[in-house]
C-alpha cells in the first residue's frame, strides 16, 4: 500500500525558510518521479515542481529561484527547501506520485506565510 506523510509545514515570516519532507513507503522509491503540489484556498491545486528518478527537477515559474527540490533514496524521502518565502506561497502542500493509473498523494502539510 502506497504511503505518502509530509511533515516540515508552519508559521513563517516572509523572507524565511521552511524545508519540507515527504517520506514514502509501499513504493519502490528510487524507480518514481515525485511531485510537490500546492493548493492555497479557494484555488486550484497546482504542481510546485518535479523530481525524476534520476534526479531531473522542473519548477514552476513562481518558485524558481527560490525552491529547490531533492530526493535521498536512501531514506525513501523526498524534500522541498523553501527560501524567500511570500505570502501567496501560503498553501497546503502534498506530494504525490504516479503509479499507473493514479496520482497517490500524502495528507498534505500547511504552510503559511505572515508578518
Amino acid at each position: 500500500q502506497v504511503q505518502l506523510v509530509e511533515s516540515g509545514g508552519g508559521l513563517v515570516q516572509p523572507g524565511g525558510s521552511l524545508r519540507l519532507s515527504c517520506a514514502a513507503s509501499g513504493i519502490i522509491f528510487s524507480r518514481n518521479a515525485m511531485d510537490w503540489y500546492r493548493q492555497a484556498p479557494g484555488k486550484q491545486r497546482e504542481i510546485v515542481a518535479t523530481i525524476g528518478s534520476g534526479g531531473a527537477t522542473n519548477y514552476a515559474d513562481s518558485v524558481k529561484g527560490r525552491f529547490t527540490i531533492s530526493r535521498d533514496n536512501a531514506k525513501n524521502t523526498m524534500y522541498l527547501q523553501m527560501n524567500s518565502l511570500k505570502p501567496e506561497d501560503t498553501a497546503v502542500y502534498y506530494c504525490a506520485t504516479y503509479i499507473p493509473p493514479r496520482l497517490h498523494w500524502g495528507q498534505g502539510t500547511q504552510v503559511t506565510v505572515s508578518a
